[in-house]
C-alpha cells in the first residue's frame, strides 16, 4: 500500500466545475497511484477547458506529472516514462514522468509550462509546483519556447481562411500561439505565459478588436458543438499573421546547447523531488 502522502485531492477548481467529473478524475488518479506505484505531485486540466474556450461537449483532459521510486528508476528494464489510460466517455487522463517533463522543458517543449500555468488543478504539491516554476524561469530557453509556439501556430493557421469556410475551432489553436508569442516579447523576466486565452490576450495587450472578436467566438463556442465551419474574422487573422511574422526571426536562431548547469539543476530537482516524495520507500 502506498504511504499516506497523497490520500486526499487538493482541488483548485471554480465553483461551476462539474463535481462528478472532478470526482471521476480523483478516482482515476487514485487507481493510477495504486496500480503503477507512483506519486502524482501535479494533476491539472488541459485542453479547451483550461484554455478558456470549452464547448458544451468538450472532453475533460487531465494531465499529470508522476514520480517513480528509486528502485524502478535503476531497474535493468526501465519502465515507460508515460502513463496512458483508455478514454472513458469524455474523460481523458494521461501523464508524463518527471524526468521526461524536465528534459522536454529544456528542449523547448511548452506543454509542461502550460501544465504549470493551468488555472484548473485537480491536485498540487505546492513545494513541487514552486520548484518547477523556479526551474522553468531560471533555465528554460525562451527562444526555444517561441519556436514551439510559432511552429504550432502556423500549422493551425493554415487551416483557417477569410475566403473559404473552415473549422472555426482551429482559429483558437492559431490565436493562442500568436498571443503567447506576443506575451513572450513583452515579458522578458518570465518563462511562460498564462494558459487561459482571455487572460493571455489581456496580458499581452492585444488590440481591443481582437479581444472583442475572441470573446464573441468563445461565447458562441460555449453554446454550440465546436463552432462548425465559417469564415475567420480578418482582424483575427491579421493579428495572428503579424505576430508570426514578428517572431519569424526565432527560426534563424542557432540555439545554444543546453548548458551543463541547466542539466545539473534538472538532475538536482529530480533527485530532491524523488527523495522528498518517497523518503525511505523504495
Amino acid at each position: 500500500m502506498i504511504p499516506e502522502l497523497e490520500s486526499r485531492a487538493v482541488h483548485f477548481l471554480p465553483p461551476d466545475f462539474s463535481p462528478a467529473h472532478a470526482a471521476a478524475v480523483d478516482a482515476k488518479l487514485a487507481a493510477i497511484r495504486a496500480e503503477h506505484w507512483v506519486r502524482i505531485p501535479l494533476a491539472i486540466e488541459s485542453g479547451s477547458r483550461a484554455w478558456g474556450f470549452p464547448s458544451p461537449d468538450s472532453d475533460y483532459d487531465c494531465r499529470f506529472i508522476f514520480v517513480r521510486p528509486i528502485r524502478q528508476r535503476i531497474s535493468l528494464w526501465p519502465m515507460r516514462d508515460v502513463i496512458e489510460t483508455p478514454i472513458e466517455g469524455d474523460l481523458d487522463v494521461n501523464g508524463w514522468e518527471l524526468a521526461k517533463a524536465l528534459k522536454l522543458m529544456l528542449k523547448g517543449n511548452a506543454v509542461i509550462l502550460e501544465w504549470l500555468a493551468s488555472p484548473l488543478v485537480y491536485t498540487k504539491d505546492s513545494t513541487f509546483h514552486f520548484d518547477m516554476w523556479w526551474f522553468a524561469n531560471e533555465w528554460v530557453d525562451r527562444s526555444r519556447i517561441a519556436r514551439h509556439y510559432l511552429h504550432l501556430g502556423r500549422k493551425h493557421r493554415a487551416l483557417v481562411s477569410t475566403d473559404t469556410p473552415s473549422p472555426l475551432k482551429k482559429l483558437f489553436y492559431a490565436l493562442r500561439p500568436a498571443a503567447a508569442l506576443r506575451w513572450l516579447g513583452g515579458n522578458a523576466d518570465e518563462a511562460y505565459p498564462p494558459m487561459n486565452l482571455p487572460a493571455l490576450l489581456a496580458e499581452c495587450r492585444a488590440p481591443q478588436e481582437v479581444i472583442s472578436l475572441t470573446a464573441d467566438l468563445i461565447a458562441r463556442k460555449a453554446e454550440t458543438r465546436e463552432l462548425g465551419l465559417g469564415l475567420a474574422p480578418k482582424a483575427l487573422l491579421d493579428f495572428i499573421d503579424a505576430e508570426f511574422e514578428r517572431a519569424a526571426q526565432v527560426e534563424a536562431t542557432e540555439f545554444r546547447p543546453i548548458s551543463p548547469e541547466a542539466i545539473e539543476a534538472a538532475e538536482v530537482l529530480l533527485m530532491e523531488t524523488l527523495h522528498r516524495l518517497w523518503g525511505g520507500v523504495d
